[in-house]
């Protein structure tokens, strides 16, 4: 381990227990403090994790133990931990000796502490349950899954859910390496974000089946995921693959078939992929995000399979993550935008390398409009920064605004020596947290190099740290997009709907068209739009939900039924909370439609989901 600018490595006391990666460091300049866990990193740490657990589908709830490896300061003689809602049977020491415990005072969002009196104890066994609303897990019954036969379960971890089924402590400055065996019942396959160890399972009590699995190196807590389904597999290259339920596993390889070069093309820009394999699970459409970057196995929404590729970008962004965010962290939920904002600069160039420069320039020109819409819409100066209250930026402002800084300096400084740099950036901190702070440093020492007149151009601090937009920013156009803009100006100036050639339309493209049209039209206009281009009735949830907010906007009511199979055939955030904030901004006409489809819909919802919405509905 080695020093990081300012940032001091902690040097502590540990009994060996784990053959992994060393622990990686624990940043503890002020900045790097994570108000959203409970630990005292500096007294004690978690430095691997160990599950032992069954699947219990018929109470909805995970049982059994967690090993847990401490490092601990000298005289150390406890550790806290990050609880939410475990039922906790006993704690012990690798003896079995009982140690005490306590859980005090609960917060309804980060849960509460459990403080473990250790003692000269480096290694203790948690047993316990979780709770059946357990914020990380989703159980859904067999009618919502695409076989509809059998039931499925998957976890969502970011930001900090994992504490609601793992009792360790939850921050993604505190690495750690894992380590699970989980039990599940006959028929279903259980798959994690680490080295499935036991692909086929093997025998377990009363017919059940268990599955093994081992990440070595260390990764933030928030990366350790599960799901336990029907699932089928198929390779896609020497070491991708994609699972999913049997009855899409056609439509997702198809889809998904470009996934090996991606892999190849990430490597050629940053470096070496560190993770071993790159698969896919294409979950049910409960699942509440775009795609989750869990190491080895990225989670993916069924929404980006819509045959043309034209969302596998989704898994381009993921991919990047095994670089930005996976293998450099940031070290609290104030600075996400070292993932995000990394993350969607690197998607971009993976896109671009692969599909080429117009693709990407019709990416990144739709990025550029999300941040204009975010940073009008956002409540308060502060939620437009990218250093900032943790989870507090407003929208995408994380992904948007921080990958128009990145592509700001890479314009400043040309793509060679800013690609030259990102590479050594990723290996000089590989396995290890970040803040802004640092970043700047090392951005600093390695790039500017006491360079005054590159140091004013590029305006770092402003960037990272006070709201609004830069005037530096590199807006990126799109020649594609330019041309959609001239069918739509010719449609609002009176052109038929059928006039519009969208045959050979992307997702990006509609989304270009729809979302710039003005949301006030006629009845007899939106007849007509939706007669001409199917919108109530497009398999593309991305299509449709752009249109549902224009025909909520004008009371639409013909688009009803369309709105009521969207919100409860579709999990995805990006493509619900929306219609359900269009319908909250309809008062009394849109607001009674909201709450009935809601409660119609809110089985099929992530937790995540369900408390996004209810804030939306006042609930």
């Amino acid at each position: 381990m080695r020093a990081i600018l300012s940032f001091s490595i902690l040097a502590l006391v540990a009994a060996p227990a784990f053959t992994a990666d060393p622990p990686s460091p624990i940043l503890t300049t002020p900045e790097a403090k994570d108000v959203l866990t409970y630990a005292d990193p500096k007294v004690a740490r978690v430095t691997h994790v160990d599950l032992d657990l069954t699947a219990d589908f018929a109470r909805h709830v995970m049982t059994g133990s967690a090993t847990l490896d401490i490092l601990a300061a000298k005289g150390a003689k406890q550790i806290i931990l990050d609880d939410k809602k475990l039922d906790i049977a006993s704690i012990t020491d690798a003896a079995g000796n009982k140690l005490k415990w306590s859980v005090g005072p609960a917060d309804d969002y980060k849960g509460a502490p459990l403080t473990v009196q250790i003692g000269d104890a480096r290694r203790i066994v948690i047993h316990y349950t979780s709770s059946p609303d357990a914020s990380a897990l989703q159980w859904l019954p067999p009618e919502l899954t695409a076989g509809k036969t059998k039931p499925y379960l998957f976890s969502q971890g970011e930001s900090i859910n994992n504490r609601s089924w793992i009792p360790t402590q939850d921050s993604p400055g505190i690495r750690q390496s894992w380590s699970a065996k989980i039990t599940v019942p006959a028929g279903l396959t259980a798959v994690m974000s680490a080295e499935r160890l036991t692909p086929n399972g093997e025998p377990a009590e009363n017919g059940e089946h268990s599955y093994r699995f081992r990440m070595d190196h260390n990764v933030p807590p928030y990366l350790i995921a599960l799901a336990v389904g029907d699932l089928a597999f198929r390779p896609l290259g020497a070491r991708t693959g994609v699972y999913t339920e049997p009855a899409m596993l056609d439509k997702a390889a198809k889809e998904l078939s470009d996934t090996e070069k991606m892999v190849t093309t990430a490597e050629q820009l940053y470096g070496p992929y560190r993770w071993g394999r790159y698969d896919i699970l294409v979950l049910p459409p409960s699942f509440p995000f775009g795609g989750m970057e869990n190491p080895t196995l990225t989670f993916a929404t069924p929404t980006i399979i819509t045959g043309d590729k034209s969302n596998v970008d989704v898994i381009a962004h993921e991919l990047a993550h095994s670089w930005s965010g996976n293998l450099v962290t940031n070290a609290t939920w104030a600075d996400s935008w070292l993932n995000e904002g990394f993350t969607v600069y690197f998607e971009n160039r993976i896109d671009e390398a692969v599909y080429g420069k117009e693709r990407a320039a019709t990416l990144a020109d739709l990025s550029w409009d999300d941040l204009q819409r975010d940073l009008k819409e956002a409540p308060t100066p502060g939620a437009t920064r990218l250093h900032g209250d943790p989870e507090g930026a407003y929208g995408e402002m994380d992904y948007n605004k921080g990958s128009t800084f990145l592509r700001t300096i890479e314009r400043a400084v040309g793509r060679p020596r800013w690609d030259a740099y990102l590479r050594s950036y990723f290996d000089r901190h590989a396995f290890q947290p970040q803040t802004t702070a640092g970043f700047l440093a090392d951005l600093r020492k390695n790039l500017i190099k006491g360079d005054t007149a590159l140091e004013a151009k590029l305006q770092l601090d402003k960037w990272a740290y006070q709201p609004g937009l830069p005037g530096n920013a590199v807006h990126v156009t799109s020649a594609t997009l330019t041309r959609i803009d001239e069918d739509r100006k010719r449609f609002d100036m009176g052109a038929a709907a059928s006039s519009i050639d969208t045959k050979r339309w992307s997702t990006q493209e509609w989304l270009r068209f729809l979302n710039g049209l003005p949301r006030q039209q006629t009845p007899e206009r939106l007849v007509e739009m939706d007669k001409a281009w199917g919108l109530s009735t497009s398999p593309n949830a991305y299509i449709r939900c752009a249109w549902l907010q224009i025909a909520i906007a004008n009371h639409f009511e013909p688009a009803l039924p369309s709105l009521e199979d969207h919100l409860t055939h579709v999990g995805r955030m990006l493509l619900i909370v929306p219609v359900y904030k269009a319908l909250r901004d309809q008062g009394d006409w849109g607001m009674p439609i909201a709450r009935r489809i809601y409660a119609k819909a809110k089985p099929g919802y992530h937790p995540v989901a369900q408390a996004a919405i209810e804030k939306i509905l006042g609930d």
